[in-house]
């Protein structure tokens, strides 16, 4: 796919504010470390992760999202009733229903006329909802379209500790990994076709996507029968598999992502990916042919903040002026089912 109108205009985010060390959450696991004979340290040796982030007790998810969304307008010549597409792409959601992304629209304050639902794709979400706000624009239908995410690992983290410490095993250590490397954060992408008053848009020039459906089973998360009335959630995450056939699915997305764009691996001088972890990042980026010093990480101090974390990253690269204007930068992205999608822009 190619885009010869779209721009990306600004990316908001908002990080939460109670910062949890690896190191605290080991203390929680102290029995389980005992049990299964661990020695202190083993987190972040075996994620490369010290810290992530955790929104306080009882946030709404569409509050934090909302605040996002302001932040990446505030820093644009775009007004809300200038929205015409509001999207949330969360894995969290606050219900079944109404859509999340209807709570936000209200606090954004977007026009009536705007379009607002939610999708979901794991954590490929805010990629897969800026690809559908950019295919509304090079059609000429809209001209500005915000995707918005909250996510919050508090929860789910609560729960796997609980579980672990109920049932100190290896192999559910092992499946439980991922989930403890969880992060909380909120992003928001705004999209344009050009025509606002800005000096500091990024312009979109297309992408691939690939798909590796029958490793579905891989990484899952949601909810369980506890017993016959009630019912709790459980994250289960095959991390040796996923490393395996997600950078398998990463090298053929990569060598199409290249044709489709028309560069060569050298050509792209800064990479944001989707951030797992140490070894994930060193495996895939080996595999890739990528340069370690062209890629720009967060994962050791905000952990896998699932949907938010490649644009909070992108963000983040932008204010410490790693990305610079003009250059050619990749969005490589990542998600459960096995899917997998590259963006490329020219900052």
């Amino acid at each position: 796919m190619k885009y010869t109108k779209v721009f990306v205009e600004t990316i908001g985010y908002e990080l939460p504010p109670i910062v949890v060390t690896s190191a605290e959450l080991e203390a929680r696991l102290a029995p389980v470390y005992e049990a299964l004979h661990f020695q202190p340290g083993q987190l972040e040796a075996l994620t490369g992760i010290s810290e992530r982030r955790y929104w306080s007790p009882d946030t709404p998810l569409s509050q934090s999202a909302i605040t996002a969304a302001h932040a990446a307008l505030d820093a644009s010549a775009v007004v809300p009733s200038d929205i015409d597409v509001l999207i949330y792409a969360g894995v969290c959601r606050e219900s079944f229903e109404p859509a999340t992304a209807c709570r936000v629209a209200n606090g954004v304050g977007v026009s009536p006329s705007a379009a607002v639902y939610d999708i979901s794709n794991a954590c490929l979400g805010v990629l897969n909802g800026m690809l559908d706000i950019a295919n509304r624009i090079e059609l000429g239908q809209i001209r500005a379209g915000l995707v918005v995410s909250c996510e919050s690992a508090r929860e789910i983290v609560d729960i796997m500790i609980d579980r672990l410490i109920a049932e100190p095993d290896m192999e559910l250590f092992k499946l439980s990994l991922a989930t403890l490397t969880g992060g909380s954060g909120a992003a928001a992408v705004l999209l344009t076709d050009g025509s606002f008053n800005s000096s500091s848009k990024h312009r979109l020039l297309g992408g691939v996507t690939r798909t590796a459906p029958e490793h579905y089973g891989l990484c899952t998360w949601g909810m369980e029968e506890t017993s016959p009335t009630t019912f709790g959630q459980l994250m289960s995450t095959d991390a040796v598999a996923v490393l395996e056939y997600g950078v398998a699915l990463g090298l053929e997305t990569w060598k199409a992502f290249k044709r489709e764009m028309g560069w060569r691996g050298e050509d792209v001088e800064k990479t944001i990916c989707h951030q797992v972890g140490s070894s994930h990042q060193e495996f895939i980026l080996k595999m890739l042919e990528i340069p370690k010093s062209k890629d720009f990480t967060t994962f050791a101090y905000l952990g896998n903040m699932g949907t938010v974390s490649l644009p909070i990253t992108a963000a983040l690269a932008a204010e410490r002026e790693v990305l610079q204007s003009g250059n050619e930068v990749a969005f490589l992205g990542i998600g459960s089912g096995l899917n997998c999608l590259m963006l490329g822009l020219e900052w």
